[in-house]
């Protein structure tokens, strides 16, 4: 399945912003379950790409100069393998063993996780934990804000996918098992879900497999991946901090559309 990318983000400010820095990671890379075909950035001026300790492409983006927005955009093309449902990388897993302050557990999340593995540690007992948070933490968009720990969220039984894959990340390191953030895009024919989404990957058998709290899924037919990290602050699209300003505005549009292949078409034909 080849899935077409179009993501606009535009940022404005109440006066003007003196300098900012914005951490790009809005580029997907080559795996076993995904093929980029095309891929752009559309920025305010040219960037190099680098590769973050966690693999993922990095574009630094600075603005030295005054100014009172900054439009982001990417576009492209990515082929994904619906079939592949985990994949192999030669990095460590280990790093993906340790709490953050977004994905601690706190006694509730390990007495959570432990009343649904029990002594399972394989990717059955995971799919049980999946499905028990999405039953426990309600989908409620604005209910949480990106500052929102996992133990936060899991009392408070709401949130958006963020808060998801953050309680499914530290219930799953809690019980022994590394796993991490994933972000990027999700194809979708639902309007209650964004197509930017973020889900959960545990590492199993020698390999990484999709946990989608939110969708319920286990099986990534249809995610694009941008980035992986220990928790949203090292694998959101767009991370920034800036001197002046006043007040931001943020918006985002995002279509992610599945588009027919060549040969497809020539068939239909």
């Amino acid at each position: 399945m080849r899935l077409s990318i179009s993501h606009d983000t535009t940022y404005h400010y109440d006066s003007k912003v003196r300098t900012s820095i914005q951490y790009l990671r809005l580029t997907p890379h080559d795996s076993e379950r995904q093929r980029v075909l095309s891929w752009q950035l559309k920025l305010p001026r040219p960037v190099r790409a680098q590769l973050d300790p966690y693999g993922n492409i990095l574009h630094v983006l600075t603005m030295d100069e005054p100014h009172e927005s900054i439009v982001i955009g990417a576009s492209g093309l990515v082929e994904i393998d619906v079939l592949r449902e985990c994949e192999h990388e030669s990095q460590s897993a280990l790093p993906f063993l340790r709490f953050t302050r977004l994905t601690e557990a706190d006694a509730a999340l390990r007495g959570f996780a432990q009343q649904h593995c029990k002594q399972r540690r394989d990717r059955s007992a995971l799919i049980d934990l999946m499905h028990a948070l999405h039953g426990h933490i309600s989908y409620l968009t604005g209910s949480t804000a990106v500052e929102t720990s996992a133990a936060e969220a899991f009392a408070g039984q709401q949130g958006v996918c963020q808060d998801h894959a953050h309680a499914f990340l530290a219930c799953a390191r809690s019980l022994g098992i590394p796993a991490r953030y994933a972000s990027g895009y999700l194809y979708t024919d639902s309007d209650d879900h964004l197509a930017s989404h973020a889900w959960a990957e545990a590492w199993l058998d020698g390999a990484w497999y999709s946990f989608d709290v939110t969708n319920c899924l286990a099986k990534p037919e249809r995610h694009l991946k941008l980035a992986v990290g220990r928790d949203y602050l090292d694998a959101c699209p767009v991370r920034g901090m800036r001197r002046g300003g006043g007040t931001e505005q943020m918006h985002a549009h995002v279509e992610v559309e599945v588009e027919v292949s060549p040969q497809l078409q020539v068939q239909q034909q």
